[in-house]
């Protein structure tokens, strides 16, 4: 058996099984993060353009757009559900593979199984197959493939075909089918972060949307190639000069990638995490002590991709270390607000930002990526110094949210919109994922009511 075929022989297995305690507890907690920023991000420039787009081209009635309420195609809610929900920076995170899962994974199978009038068991037990491919696939080319690639969108448009080929009720044949479909639609590259453009929640949107269609296509007749990963021309030997290709199989189906999944607290890269969590760590013990000057010290990757002391958009400023680690010892917090276009100009902002330098360190290097390290070193005024590293960032496998704090920050993104009471419907409708809930309880909920139409 190829590799795709071997997944997707998992993937239809998952159809029959029942889920295990802790790994329902944990598809509910990514649904609860997902739906948070993609309800939230909705408002956002770039999701407004990618709804504009798919208003236009992807009419419908089978799925529901949830920051807006309206229904499109199946295929144009995954696509304006995806974009949106990787637009704030706050959405779920794996480390190890340097992959968000939940942006393309979570509205392929939400678009499917509103269409189908798929149970909330059933979309659960997809969103679990698809975070497994996903996941196990970005593992496999990590980290040589994130030079010029963006796993989301590569590795994404596998989990978002796995789970919505899951929803539909594929056959093996199919699904296999659907993965290699998947596979020559894989795209998705870095050069956006050297101009400040958009096109990172494009990659989660193009990859929810392009994971639906490849299953749709596959159920439609349309092969694909099962040895799309592995083959001579294939995804592996096309975007990735090293692949551990133990990565895909190992332990596949007896221990499940979504229980090693992440959770952001700041709206920013989670390249800038560790050093957002130093830095705020130093800020209560500098009793607000003029800086002369702010050091950090990270590794390769995190240099790489945001190393950029002068952000002039929101979305450069969301790669800056220097602007991260800036706004966090002057604000305590490092939350939508300080990303914003007023905080980028703050002469106190841009002022401390000029004092804060960044370099890799070989010793972090070389842990990553199974760890994410980072040392902030602050010198005051009176040439004392003061220093903290952290190695894992709060939120990640090895320093986990609790349920109360992930809680806490849906209510905090999700009251302005739905107000409390929504909020707790909501979340009440997340818990019966699994014991009877709904998919259409679940949609209900997430648009304001006096929106829904």
């Amino acid at each position: 058996m190829t590799l795709t075929e071997q997944l997707a022989e998992f993937v239809v297995s998952m159809a029959t099984r029942p889920l295990p305690e802790e790994v329902e507890r944990e598809a509910k907690r990514a649904v609860l993060d997902w739906l948070a920023s993609t309800i939230r991000g909705g408002e956002a420039l770039p999701a407004q353009a990618v709804l504009e787009v798919a208003r236009r081209t992807m009419p419908g009635h089978e799925a529901t757009v949830l920051a807006s309420g309206e229904r499109l195609s199946a295929l144009g809610a995954a696509f304006a559900n995806g974009a949106a929900s990787h637009v704030l920076e706050l959405d779920d995170l794996h480390q190890a593979s340097t992959f968000h899962p939940a942006a393309p994974i979570l509205p392929a199978a939400l678009a499917a199984a509103e269409r189908a009038g798929a149970s909330g068991e059933a979309f659960l037990r997809a969103v679990v197959a698809g975070y497994e491919v996903g996941i196990r696939l970005a593992e496999a080319v990590n980290p040589s493939h994130y030079r010029f690639w963006h796993p989301t969108a590569t590795c994404g448009v596998f989990g978002a075909a796995a789970a919505a080929g899951a929803v539909l009720g594929l056959s093996y044949h199919e699904l296999a089918d659907a993965l290699g479909s998947a596979g020559t639609m894989a795209g998705g590259l870095w050069q956006f972060l050297d101009e400040g453009a958009m096109s990172k929640p494009l990659h989660a949107g193009k990859a929810a949307h392009d994971g639906l269609l490849a299953a749709e296509l596959a159920r439609a007749g349309l092969t694909g190639a099962h040895a799309i990963l592995e083959g001579r021309r294939g995804f592996f030997a096309a975007t990735a000069d090293a692949v551990d290709v133990s990565r895909v199989t190992d332990g596949l189906g007896k221990y499940f990638k979504i229980l090693e999944n992440g959770y952001k607290r700041h709206a920013c890269c989670g390249h800038t995490h560790t050093a957002v969590d130093a830095a705020l760590s130093l800020r209560q013990r500098l009793a607000g002590r003029a800086i002369e000057q702010v050091e950090v010290e990270t590794y390769q990757v995190a240099l790489e991709i945001t190393d950029n002391p002068m952000p002039r958009t929101e979305t450069a400023a969301k790669f800056s270390l220097q602007h991260a680690v800036a706004i966090a010892l002057l604000d305590g917090v490092a939350g939508l607000e300080q990303f914003r276009p007023p905080r980028l100009v703050d002469p106190e902002v841009v002022k401390l930002r000029s004092r804060v330098t960044a370099r890799a360190v070989p010793e972090f290097t070389a842990v990553y990526p199974r760890l994410w390290p980072a040392r902030v070193r602050v010198t005051l005024s009176g040439r004392e110094v003061m220093e903290e590293t952290v190695t894992v960032p709060r939120g990640m496998v090895g320093n986990p949210m609790s349920d109360d704090e992930l809680r806490e920050k849906f209510h905090a993104m999700l009251v302005p919109v739905l107000g409390s009471e929504g909020v707790e419907r909501l979340d009440a409708a997340v818990s019966r994922l699994g014991a009877g809930g709904s998919i259409s309880e679940l949609v209900r909920a997430c648009v304001p009511r006096s929106s829904q139409r």
